[in-house]
């Protein structure tokens, strides 16, 4: 028994130490891939980055493009637990304004996941098109659609828009917010909070019905919220985990 016991002690730590070293290549890909872009980032470059052997890298992923799309998966998770936290701290967060409000907030301080949303081929190249057309990106977006039925079924949002018109526009202004933000003068520049604030209100003011979000329905739908945010985080996890394993 004692054998046992120490066996699955010794098995623990080495999978303790693993997934520590899977973190710390992550990290090094990260910093590489904002400094230089995807297509400029070797293997090699990440080895010394990170402080381990090229051969290291290969025994937790078979190739470079499996590296960086365990990288997206943990950002994406990142990102899902940053709204959460975001969320649970605004009283007014259960709210499809609370919703793109720290969802604005929280991508902010993910560069790498902005990179994606915005296309930007310097930072991310190829690997654009493989994010937009991944299996968890697909799952966040028929998540939000799932959670975007609610509000209608419950007519706390517009219901004379089509569904493909609500998922249309609320893509438009959020992208929108941060496509524009090159092309401006700096003296029309917004900080993080106001960027986040007004983006809100566009939605706010386009889509949600006056007094909804004080209604009794409204209540019952921030829980719709809170299951969308855990679905999210749940599928966010389990395949991060898978890579790090």
């Amino acid at each position: 028994m004692a054998e046992l016991s120490r066996e699955a002690g010794l098995e623990e730590q080495e999978q303790s130490r693993r997934e520590a070293r899977a973190y710390r290549i992550l990290d090094a890909a990260a910093t590489l891939i904002l400094r230089w872009g995807y297509n400029k980032t070797t293997i090699e470059d990440i080895s010394r980055e990170a402080g381990v052997a090229k051969g290291t890298i290969y025994l937790h992923w078979k190739t470079r493009e499996d590296l960086f799309g365990a990288l997206m998966k943990r950002e994406k998770m990142v990102l899902t637990e940053d709204v959460q936290q975001r969320v649970a701290q605004d009283p007014e967060g259960q709210t499809l304004r609370g919703l793109f409000r720290h969802s604005a907030l929280a991508l902010l301080k993910r560069p790498l996941l902005k990179a994606v949303l915005l296309r930007d081929m310097d930072v991310i190249g190829k690997l654009v098109h493989r994010e937009h057309s991944s299996e968890l990106y697909q799952e966040k977006l028929q998540g939000f659609i799932v959670y975007l039925e609610y509000l209608r079924e419950h007519r706390l949002v517009r219901t004379d828009m089509s569904m493909s018109a609500q998922v249309y526009t609320l893509s438009a202004i959020f992208m929108g917010f941060f496509l524009i933000a090159p092309l401006m003068p700096e003296e029309y520049m917004l900080s993080d909070e106001e960027l986040a604030r007004w983006l809100a209100e566009a939605v706010q003011r386009a889509l949600v019905l006056d007094g909804a979000d004080m209604s009794n329905e409204a209540r019952v739908a921030s829980h719709a919220f809170g299951q969308y945010l855990d679905r999210d985080r749940a599928a966010s996890q389990q395949m991060f985990q898978q890579e790090v394993e």
